[in-house]
Parts: C-alpha cells; sequence; structure tokens
C-alpha cells in the first residue's frame, strides 16, 4: 500500500492523511495527535542540537520514579510533551515513564485515545552526544464512552493503535506503524518538516548484529551466554546502551536486541508500557519479533503501570532461537 505513494518529497501530513483517506469512517482523530506528537518532537530537537550551548546537560540531582537519576534533559522533554498533550484536543489521557502516575484533561473527556510516552530515551549517554529517542504508543480507551482509568494504560500491547519512535542523532527520524506496515521520516530542518525517507521497512533477513552489554555476562543465566556465543560465529557486536539507537539499527541493518532478566534484575529492566511494546509492534510490521523469553511482548497483560519486561527483539529467527534455548533450559 505505502509502497504507491511517491517518496519524493512527501511530507508527513500528506503522508498521514493519505492513511486516513484508506480506513472507513476515519474520524481524522488519530491523525491529528499523530501531528501533535510531530509537533513536540521538533521541539525536543531543536533543545538537543543545542544541548551544549544551553544549560540543559546533566544531572538533576533528582530520583524519578523507576529509581533512575533525572538529567536536565529527561525534564525538558517530559514538559514539551506534556504540554503538547494539555493543549490537544484530540487525547483524552497519557502516561509518562517520568511520571508516578497517569494524567487526564477534562476538556477531552469524550475522546476515545490515550498516549503512553518515554520521552527521553538513552538520556543517561546524552551528556556524551550519543543519539537518543522518544517512544510513544496510541491506545483506544477500554471505555470509550467513559472517563480515563489505569486500566486504559493496562493494556496488552497487540491493542495498540500506533506506536513509533523519534531518533534524535545526525538527523531527526520519525518511525511509526498503525499496523499496515512501518515508515520512516527524517526531519528537514530548512522548512521544519519530516519527509518520507523509508518507506514499508523490513528487517533484514540476514542478521548482521546483536546487541547486548557484555559486562552484564556474570549476571546472567548460563543459557543467555550460550545464545550469545552461537551469535558470535556470524554476527558482530554493536552496542549503543541507547535502546532506540540500538533498535533502529537493528531495524535498518539487521539485528537484534538483547537484554534479559539477570540477578539484578530478575524481572527485567525495561519498561513494558513505556518501550517494550512500542518497538515490538514495530519490529513486527516489520517482519521481526519480540518475547521476553517465553511470551510475545505483545501478549503479556500488564499488571502495573511501570512493569518491566526482559527484551530480545529484532530479526525473527535470531529471536526464536533465544527462545528455543530458553525454552531447553526450563524443561
Amino acid at each position: 500500500m505505502n509502497q504507491k505513494i511517491n517518496k519524493r518529497r512527501v511530507n508527513i501530513s500528506h503522508f498521514i492523511y493519505q492513511e486516513q483517506t484508506r480506513v472507513p469512517r476515519a474520524t481524522g482523530e488519530l491523525t491529528n495527535i499523530l501531528t501533535d506528537l510531530a509537533y513536540a518532537s521538533k521541539i525536543v530537537s531543536n533543545e538537543v542540537r543545542s544541548a551544549g550551548l544551553v544549560d540543559i546537560l546533566g544531572e538533576t540531582g533528582s530520583i524519578n520514579v523507576q529509581g533512575e537519576v533525572v538529567q536536565k534533559i529527561d525534564i525538558l522533554a517530559n514538559k514539551a510533551f506534556s504540554k503538547v498533550f494539555q493543549n490537544s484536543n484530540y487525547i483524552a489521557g497519557s502516561a509518562s515513564e517520568e511520571d508516578k502516575t497517569y494524567t487526564t484533561y477534562s476538556h477531552n473527556i469524550n475522546k476515545k485515545y490515550v498516549v503512553v510516552l518515554d520521552p527521553l530515551d538513552g538520556s543517561s549517554n546524552f551528556d556524551v552526544n550519543v543519539s537518543v529517542g522518544t517512544i510513544f504508543a496510541i491506545y483506544r480507551k477500554t471505555n470509550i464512552e467513559g472517563k480515563v482509568t489505569k486500566e486504559d494504560f493496562l493494556q496488552e500491547g497487540y491493542k495498540q493503535v500506533c506506536a513509533g519512535y523519534f531518533l534524535y542523532g545526525s538527523s531527526t527520524v520519525f518511525v511509526y506503524t498503525t499496523g499496515n506496515g512501518v515508515n520512516g521520516f527524517t526531519l528537514d530542518p530548512d522548512i521544519g518538516e519530516y519527509i518520507l525517507s523509508h518507506s514499508d521497512i523490513k528487517i533484514p533477513k540476514k542478521c548482521k548484529y546483536y546487541s547486548i552489554n557484555e559486562s552484564y555476562s556474570k549476571r546472567r543465566k548460563q543459557f543467555v551466554e550460550s545464545y550469545v556465543n552461537r551469535l558470535k560465529k556470524d554476527h558482530s557486536a554493536r552496542y549503543i546502551g541507547s535502546l532506540v539507537a540500538d533498535f533502529h539499527r537493528n531495524l535498518l541493518s539487521g539485528g537484534v536486541f538483547i537484554y534479559p532478566s539477570d540477578t539484578k534484575y530478575p524481572k527485567g529492566k525495561l519498561r513494558l508500557i513505556y518501550e517494550a511494546n512500542q518497538l515490538a509492534f514495530i519490529a513486527e510490521q516489520a517482519g521481526g519479533a519480540a518475547t521476553d523469553g517465553k511470551r510475545r511482548i505483545l501478549d503479556i497483560k500488564p499488571n502495573k503501570i511501570h512493569q518491566r519486561t526482559p527484551l530480545i527483539i529484532g530479526n525473527k529467527n535470531d529471536v526464536e532461537l533465544f527462545r528455543k534455548y530458553s525454552l531447553r533450559k526450563s524443561s
């Protein structure tokens, strides 16, 4: 479907509108939310580019709900998206990785969508100019006619209406899916608009890379190390330490990202609602897969907003191979 759209200088507004016209009885609300997200990302992108010139480097000295040191850029990004959400006419509620609980917007009480957000993934690497990103998902409320409740944010990942991320690197890239394939857009700084640059993205069937923090090997189960040793036979190691950056490289070049449970994080470290579900949806739409070692990520029913999970994601064959190693260990 997406290959029929002229790739040359197709801006995201036109692209989203074209997708909307193909959906029977589409109201345009989802289109407007994506436009709001894109607008907020431009604010963050501009701040990221100015990082060395203004006072947004370093830590705030506080600890967030995740138990992590808050970076100044975390606060800035969270505020940028929160302000856009508050001013939106289409978002009923939102939940951010940086906040203890969800937020509702009373003027949009009858709207049907909620947004979940990791405002700035990889921010601990920000001070040394490593790529960082924003990860988001859009869900329909469980009761479209009712008020926003906690259950709206505790839905399985397969119920996502849309998922995507913004990657702030050598260029700013916007990748998203609504369940009809994956497309990527690059921000043209001259006109301030996202332009279609990667249409109908598919993870390469031949996997080149594996991404894992090798220094944690002593904390992991032996079967994980056996799996990694198997990958070393025909894969190269590539690990940035910013999830969205590692995922983006593997999405385009072919790879698998591995962050399993270990003795320090027996339930995994990454957040199911704010990180794993979104990237899993994108991976599957691009021909890949995502698992916690036993289950498909998108099938996990969350029981709390800040739930953590192991995450193995990327090339389908390599993700399935991890699951086989895991099940073999459990049998």
